[in-house]
């Protein structure tokens, strides 16, 4: 396996890649050298050839989301790093930042020579505290260097990156709410288009990208786009972090090659699989916000096209595992509650919706339900709210709640009829 991403290089070297030194002794920088030996256009194609797609949940074409951007407007153009990781299940970006972050900022640096940019902001999640103090030593240390500064991409190209501190709201990983809240504004999403990349930060030209997206440049300008692309499948090259959580021995995070890694494989063979007894019941592959799937999807190769093909999505690579210990419905409804909190409550049918599929599966859950009625509440609720709104929270909100019912309809039977018993703690050491 490929050891590209800085979990892996740390794993590797055996230590914390944290400071510049240390970073450039693993190979660092040397992507940007070779990024640098060609033009801003070629360096934006080498993007594109490589196939990267977004890391963050879309799965856009990195190459192709930063080709959008306009030239010579007479602006100032922008980049932006979303490490706003607020979903349910994803915690990548986190290790990441934590163990190579010079592998970002090299990445940053990179994509600014091909855009053209002389200032990126990284929004970093509130609650990243310990990780928005790593990043801010090695930004200092890269000044120190001149790894950022005023001749940051040579010949007087200057090119900086200023950290912002997010105030833990889930909306503002929503590119354009986010592009608010650095502004200075409520974290609320905007009206597209126009899109970030024709009018974003300060209505100017604006490339956001993911973490893991950025953090992907350095190997591929220093490899080749061709390396890159030549693992996995022609639509979902190269490698991708899984987070892995709920009711596995192993929890983490774990780096695969797109396609050639099974739902199975990841669940049993790297994060040791669920307790002795236990079945898989259920899994969020990409993150809380995907549609639920079953044990029957399992042997799913682990790309875009082939979870699409199964009625979910790869999304965060947020990887939830649920096992036959746990009521379905209870954890929608956990899920619901998560939403509703977390809506800017701008557009009517989220901030109404989410909080009526809360209210409902809560008194299903404490065995207030209404049987039946309830559960064609819930299946009127899903068309009123999803594909209504400024951005993707209400679908996010909608889909696993839609597809654990048409998944698990008994459960979701019997609990409307009699509750739902609050299940034993998980108990055991983890293995390994």
């Amino acid at each position: 396996m490929p050891q590209m991403n800085s979990v892996y290089r740390h794993r590797e070297f055996g230590a914390s890649l944290t400071t510049l030194a240390d970073y450039e002794r693993a190979g660092g920088y040397l992507g940007l050298k070779d990024a640098l030996a060609l033009t801003p256009d070629d360096a934006l194609y080498a993007f594109h050839r490589s196939g990267l797609r977004g890391r963050g949940g879309a799965g856009f074409p990195m190459g192709r989301k930063a080709s959008f951007l306009p030239k010579d407007t007479g602006r100032p153009t922008y980049i932006v790093c979303n490490a706003d990781e607020s979903e349910p299940g994803t915690f990548k970006d986190r290790e990441i930042i934590e163990r190579n972050p010079f592998q970002l900022i090299e990445g940053l640096t990179i994509a600014a020579h091909a855009v053209g940019c002389e200032r990126a902001y990284i929004y970093i999640r509130g609650e990243y505290e310990a990780q928005a103090k790593v990043l801010d030593a090695a930004l200092a240390e890269a000044r120190d260097a001149g790894r950022l500064g005023p001749d940051a991409l040579g010949e007087g190209r200057p090119f900086d990156i200023t950290l912002y501190r997010g105030a833990g709201a889930y909306i503002c990983g929503e590119e354009t709410a986010l592009l608010e809240s650095l502004e200075g504004k409520r974290g609320q999403p905007r009206l597209k288009p126009p899109f970030p990349a024709v009018a974003g930060l300060y209505g100017c030209p604006t490339l956001i990208n993911n973490v893991e997206t950025l953090a992907a440049l350095p190997p591929i300008m220093h490899r080749g786009p061709d390396w890159y692309g030549s693992m996995g499948p022609e639509k979902s090259p190269g490698t991708k972090i899984f987070s892995v959580s709920g009711h596995v021995l192993r929890p983490g995070n774990y780096e695969v090659v797109l396609g050639e890694t099974t739902l199975r494989e990841l669940i049993f063979t790297m994060a040791g699989g669920v307790r002795p007894g236990r079945h898989v019941k259920a899994v969020w592959p990409g993150g809380s916000s995907v549609p639920v799937i079953g044990e029957g999807s399992l042997d799913v190769p682990l790309d875009y096209e082939s979870l699409n093909g199964v009625g979910t999505f790869l999304g965060s690579g947020g990887c939830i595992v649920m096992d036959d210990s746990e009521c379905i419905v209870r954890a929608c409804h956990r899920l619901a509650q998560f939403y509703r909190h977390e809506s800017c409550g701008k557009c009517t049918p989220c901030r109404e919706g989410t909080g009526w599929l809360a209210r409902i599966l809560g008194r299903m859950v404490a065995g207030e339900g209404r049987g039946a009625e309830d559960i064609r509440m819930l299946e009127s609720l899903f068309g009123r709210i999803s594909g209504r709104t400024l951005c993707a929270l209400a679908d996010g909100a909608v889909m696993p709640v839609k597809s654990a019912l048409e998944l698990f309809p008994e459960e979701f039977a019997h609990v409307a009829e009699h509750g739902s018993p609050a299940p034993a703690p998980m108990m055991g050491e983890p293995v390994g």
